[in-house]
C-alpha cells in the first residue's frame, strides 16, 4: 500500500509541474493579449485623430472650392464686361477714325504686315528703304489718330474703364488660382491621410485578429490548467483516502492489542496479583474498572 501511495504522490507531482507550466503559459498569453490590446487602442486613438483631421481638410477644401466657384463667377462677369468695353472702344475708335477720313484698325494691320514683311522677306536696299518710309509714315498717322482719339471724352472714359476692368479681372483670376491651389493642397493632404488611415485600419484588424487567436489559445491553456488542477485534487483525495484507511486500520490493530493486554491484566487482577499504576491505567482505558 505504501508503494501505491508513493506512485500517487509521484503522479501528483507530475501534474503539479504540468499545472505550473500551464499557468505560466496562460499568464504569458494574457500579458501578450494585453500588450496587443494596448497597441490596438493607441492605433484606434490615432485613427480617431486622423479622421478628425481628414474631416477638417475636407471641410477646408469644400469651403475653398465654393470660394473658387464664386470667384470664377465674378471673374467671368468681369471678363464679359472687359469684352463688352473692348467692343465699345473698337466701335468708338472706328466711328472717330471715320469722321477724320481714316481707319485706325486698318492702319495697324498695314503696319503689322509691313513690319513682318521687312523682317521675314529678302529685299533690295531700295525696296527696304521704301518700306521703312511707309512704316514711318503709318506710325505718324497712327500717332495722329491716337492723339485725336485720346481727345474724345467718350473714348477716353471707355479706355479708362477698360483698364480698371482689366485690373479687377486679373486680380480675380489671381485669386481664383490661389484659392484653387489651396483647395488642391487641402485635397492632397486629405488623400495622404486617407491612405495612412487605411494602413492603420489594416494594422488594427491584424492586431485584433491576433488578440482573438491569443485569447482562444489562452482559454485552451486555462482549460488544460483546470483539468490538471482537478486531477491533482482527485489524487489528493485518493491519497488522503488511502492514508485514512491505513490510519484506521492501525488504530483498530492498536485497540485490539490494547484490549487483549487489558484482558490479561484483568485476569491477573482477578487472581489477586498486585498491579502497577500503568496496569491500572490500561484497565481504566479499556473500561474494565
Amino acid at each position: 500500500m505504501a508503494e501505491s501511495t508513493d506512485n500517487l504522490e509521484n503522479k501528483k507531482d507530475e501534474y503539479q509541474t504540468k499545472a505550473n507550466d500551464l499557468k505560466e503559459k496562460r499568464n504569458k498569453l494574457h500579458l501578450q493579449s494585453k500588450k496587443l490590446a494596448d497597441d490596438r487602442d493607441i492605433l484606434n486613438s490615432l485613427i480617431r485623430k486622423m479622421r478628425n483631421e481628414i474631416s477638417e481638410h475636407k471641410k477646408s477644401r469644400d469651403d475653398l472650392n465654393k470660394r473658387v466657384k464664386h470667384t470664377k463667377e465674378q471673374r467671368n462677369k468681369l471678363n464679359k464686361s472687359y469684352t463688352d468695353i473692348k467692343k465699345q472702344i473698337e466701335y468708338l475708335e472706328k466711328k472717330c477714325s471715320s469722321s477724320h477720313g481714316s481707319n485706325l484698325n486698318e492702319l495697324r494691320k498695314q503696319l503689322s504686315s509691313l513690319e513682318n514683311e521687312q523682317m521675314t522677306q529678302p529685299m533690295s536696299p531700295q525696296k527696304e528703304k521704301k518700306v521703312i518710309e511707309i512704316i514711318s509714315d503709318i506710325h505718324t498717322k497712327i500717332k495722329q489718330q491716337e492723339d485725336l482719339l485720346n481727345k474724345d471724352p467718350k473714348l477716353k472714359k471707355a479706355i479708362e474703364e477698360e483698364k480698371l476692368i482689366k485690373i479687377k479681372a486679373e486680380k480675380q483670376h489671381d485669386l481664383v488660382e490661389k484659392l484653387a491651389s489651396r483647395a488642391q493642397e487641402e485635397h492632397e493632404k486629405m488623400i495622404e491621410l486617407i491612405k495612412k488611415l487605411d494602413t492603420n485600419i489594416k494594422k488594427v484588424n491584424q492586431i485584433q485578429e491576433k488578440i482573438v487567436m491569443t485569447k482562444i489559445q489562452a482559454d485552451q491553456v486555462h482549460k488544460e490548467f483546470i483539468t490538471a488542477v482537478d486531477k491533482i485534487h482527485e489524487l489528493e483525495r485518493e491519497i488522503s483516502g488511502i492514508k485514512t484507511k491505513k490510519y484506521k486500520k492501525k488504530k483498530t490493530k492498536e485497540a485490539e492489542t490494547a484490549h487483549k493486554e487489558a484482558d490479561e491484566i484483568f485476569e491477573r487482577f482477578k487472581r489477586g496479583e498486585k498491579l502497577s499504576t500503568e496496569d491500572l491505567m490500561a484497565l481504566q482505558k479499556a473500561g474494565l474498572i
